[in-house]
């Protein structure tokens, strides 16, 4: 299994490297490679995960392309690399895209339909999250009534804070902050039920939208394992946490060997590594509908 921890092409310069993507400047657009890497507790650990990438940049097409009726996306091509990128085409392919560069809004878009993760926490000391009043009695994972819009600030370093809507709008303004939650809530609720018959509980998920000469645009990635919490329906069992597809499993590891979340990370076991990379794998399959190729 090949993997791709981080990208180092002869006499090019890496514009940014996040948690897991690297990101070349093209002028006035970007080559985005999704690596293998995994953060967990906002801290990169030195344990690569094969296909991760893959999946991350495959999955991410998949609901770009059937969600593109409900607003336009930035990708321009994932297999068309210009000079001197497609001499690295072997590297690059299935994890790479050339985007249009917009202008990222300074705010995670965040939609929940059922009661985890930091909201779950909000929820047990004020009874709300992010503000939003919610009905007493309500248990971990349980299903909320409808789904809800919980923005986060996005931080550069360590973890996001969830923010109420109204510092949402002071960050970005009224009107646009209505019209990304408008639109991050479609996508959940389409998402959703495209996922449902499928087996898969589509518990919460980010979204980021950025401006380009004054359009819309959904950007980075869409509706992966790593910003989304996938639960298999067949285990679903609320009043605690859920078996997922996505690297919760890796946390769960992380918070059974009580490591402090601090750098530098613990390596991952090989049966943790196999474990977690077939967990994404099988997200793939399951909404893709086909194999990861």
């Amino acid at each position: 299994m090949k993997v791709l921890r981080e990208t180092q092409f002869a006499g090019l310069t890496l514009a940014a490297r996040g948690k897991v993507r690297d990101i070349y400047d093209l002028g006035d657009k970007l080559l985005i490679v999704a690596t293998d890497r995994l953060s967990a507790f906002d801290v990169i650990l030195p344990t690569p995960i094969p296909d991760k990438g893959r999946v991350l940049t495959q999955l991410s097409l998949f609901w770009f392309r059937l969600l593109e009726d409900v607003i336009p996306n930035h990708v321009l091509s994932a297999t068309d690399f210009p000079a001197p990128f497609d001499k690295f085409k072997a590297e690059l392919a299935g994890r790479s895209m050339v985007v249009r560069k917009a202008q990222p809004l300074p705010i995670e878009c965040v939609v929940r339909g059922y009661v985890s993760g930091s909201g779950w926490k909000d929820y047990r000391v004020t009874g709300k999250i992010c503000g939003i009043p919610l009905p007493s009695g309500l248990h971990e994972s349980d299903r909320l009534p409808e789904p809800i819009f919980t923005p986060a600030t996005k931080a550069a370093s360590g973890h996001d804070e969830n923010i109420s809507f109204e510092r949402a709008a002071a960050l970005v303004g009224k009107e646009l902050a209505a019209k990304v939650r408008a639109i991050s809530l479609e996508i959940y609720r389409r998402a959703a039920a495209y996922a449902e018959p499928r087996g898969i509980i589509l518990a919460d998920t980010k979204f980021e939208f950025g401006l380009l000469h004054d359009e819309l645009l959904w950007i980075d990635e869409a509706l992966t394992p790593d910003s989304s919490r996938f639960w298999p329906a067949s285990h679903y069992s609320p009043g605690g946490p859920q078996a997922s597809f996505d690297k919760q499993f890796v946390r769960d590891y992380l918070e059974r060997m009580q490591w402090p979340k601090t750098p530098p990370g613990p390596e991952l076991p090989p049966e943790v590594v196999e474990a977690t990379r077939a967990k994404y794998r099988e997200a793939y399959r399951i909404l893709a509908g086909r194999e990861l190729d």
